[in-house]
């Protein structure tokens, strides 16, 4: 364990989880990136190479915004729009994007499709991982924003569900 003092302060204890900081690590020189940031709850973890530390954030997850009034269907797989729309459902990490289980199988979803809230939209393989992308609430696809097997970063437009 770490001791830790906020910016309000106060000190604490926080657990260091030695393994993963080593796999982020590995992955900065496997890839050539020079900094990568872990998110879990309202903890981060940040790794870089360079001399100087970069400092740690701690932030409460950000509010979901309520689904908006329903808008036109859109075409799959469009590109971004400029501003993306007040219910997209945004990548919550930076990582590659699987619109299907496993290749050769239908999508996870259709434009004009109707989905339940829990439903698996799509997959982002992040550190060999593939973690599910989920429905927040229930409706019908009005976008998909993505196209498989595209890198995507943290917050960008996915889905637009109406």
């Amino acid at each position: 364990m770490a001791e830790t003092k906020g910016t309000d302060g106060r000190t604490g204890t926080m657990k260091i989880d030695s393994a993963l900081v080593r796999e982020l690590a590995e992955m900065l020189a496997e890839t050539g990136l020079t900094e990568i940031e872990v998110e879990d709850g309202d903890r981060k973890i940040r790794v870089s190479r360079g001399g100087v530390a970069a400092p740690v954030h701690y932030a409460a997850p950000a509010p979901v915004a309520a689904p908006a009034a329903s808008a036109a269907p859109a075409e799959s797989a469009a590109p971004a729009p400029a501003a993306a729309p007040g219910n997209a459902v945004k990548s919550p990490m930076v990582g590659t994007v699987y619109l299907t289980p496993e290749p050769g199988a239908p999508a996870f979803i259709s434009v004009g499709g109707a989905v339940k809230a829990g439903d698996t939209l799509l997959i982002i393989e992040a550190m060999k991982v593939m973690n599910p992308i989920t429905a927040p609430t229930a409706g019908t696809i009005l976008a998909i924003m993505v196209e498989n097997e595209q890198p995507v970063e943290f917050d960008q437009p996915l889905v637009v569900i109406g």
